[in-house]
C-alpha cells in the first residue's frame, strides 16, 4: 500500500510560497499566495549574504525606498518588505503576462497602435515617477511587464535615483544602464539630467516596439557610443510620418533641445486614442 504524504508548504508571513518565476542575481522571485486573501502575488526573495558580499545594500533599500514612493496603474506595486536572518523578502504585484522583450522576440514588432498605446502607458508612468522625484534610470522592454489585460507595469527600480542625489550643478553623476538604452550624455562623465536621460530611454523603447530591433546596436561597444553620440540611425519605412517625427525628436543628442515630457503629450501622434491614467488607482 503507497501512502502519499502532502508536501510540505513554505509560508513567510501571511503568503504561501510556490513556483520560481524568475531568477537573478541576488535570488529567486516567487509565486506566493496571499493565504487571507486568496489573491497572488509575487515574492522577490534576496540573500542577505550575497547584497552584503556585493555591497547592494544602498541599492536594494533604494529600490524599496522608489517603489513604497510611487502608487500608479502603469508602476509595478509593492505590498510590504518583511526579513528573516538570511534573506529579505519583497512583496510585488503578481502580473502574469510576461516581458513585453518576449512579446516582441517571439511575435516580431507590433503594430504601430498597439505600440503607441504600450508607450503612452510608459510616459504615463514615466511622467508619474518624474513628479515624485524619481528617476528610473534603466528603462527597456526587459523590466516592462503586462498584466493579463495588457497593462503595461514598469518594473526593476534598482538603478533608480531620486532627485536629492543631483549634485549642485543640478545634474547626476553615475553612469548606468543598459548601453543600447542609454542616452549620450550619460555616457561622458560631465553629468546628466534624469528627465531628459529617461526621455531617451523611452524613444529607443519607442523605435523598439515598433521596429522589431535596436536603432543603436553595434557588436563593438566603441561604435555603439559612437553612434548613439551622433544618434546615428534611420526608421524603417513602415513607420508613419508622425512616428518618424516624435522618434527624431525625442532621439536628439543635446539634451537640451530633445522633447520633454509635457510636449510628448501634446504631440499629435502620441495623442491617437490617448487614456489618462487614474491617479485615484489603489492597490488590490
Amino acid at each position: 500500500m503507497i501512502v502519499t504524504i502532502p508536501a510540505t508548504r513554505t509560508c513567510v508571513g501571511k503568503y504561501e510560497i510556490g513556483k520560481t518565476l524568475g531568477e537573478g542575481s541576488f535570488g529567486k522571485v516567487k509565486y506566493a499566495k496571499n493565504v487571507e486573501t486568496g489573491g497572488s502575488v509575487a515574492i522577490k526573495v534576496i540573500d542577505s549574504d550575497r547584497v552584503l558580499r556585493h555591497k547592494m545594500v544602498e541599492q536594494i533599500k533604494r529600490e524599496i525606498s522608489t517603489m513604497k514612493l510611487i502608487k500608479h496603474p502603469n508602476v509595478l506595486q509593492l505590498f510590504e518588505v518583511m526579513a528573516s536572518k538570511t534573506k529579505i523578502y519583497i512583496v510585488l504585484e503578481y502580473v502574469d503576462g510576461g516581458e513585453l522583450f518576449d512579446k516582441i522576440a517571439k511575435h516580431g514588432r507590433l503594430k504601430e497602435d498597439e505600440g503607441r498605446s504600450y508607450f503612452q502607458q510608459l510616459i504615463n508612468a514615466v511622467d508619474y515617477c518624474h513628479s515624485r522625484g524619481v528617476y528610473h534610470r534603466d528603462l527597456k522592454p526587459e523590466n516592462l511587464l503586462l498584466d493579463s489585460f495588457g497593462v503595461l507595469k514598469v518594473s526593476d527600480f534598482v538603478l533608480s535615483a531620486f532627485s536629492e542625489q543631483v549634485r549642485e550643478d543640478g545634474l547626476l553623476h553615475t553612469a548606468c544602464g543598459t548601453p543600447n538604452y542609454v542616452a549620450p550624455e550619460v555616457l561622458t562623465d560631465k553629468g546628466y539630467d534624469g528627465t531628459s536621460a529617461d526621455i531617451w530611454s523611452c524613444g529607443v523603447i519607442l523605435f523598439v516596439f515598433m521596429a522589431g530591433y535596436l536603432p543603436f546596436n553595434e557588436p563593438n561597444l566603441t561604435a555603439l557610443y559612437r553612434k548613439i553620440h551622433k544618434a546615428d540611425f534611420s526608421c524603417p519605412s513602415w513607420f508613419s510620418s508622425g512616428a518618424k517625427k516624435l522618434i527624431r525628436r525625442i532621439l536628439d543628442p543635446n539634451p537640451p533641445t530633445r522633447i520633454t515630457i509635457p510636449e510628448i503629450l501634446e504631440n499629435e501622434w502620441f495623442k491617437k486614442g490617448y487614456k489618462s491614467p487614474h491617479l485615484s488607482w489603489e492597490r488590490m
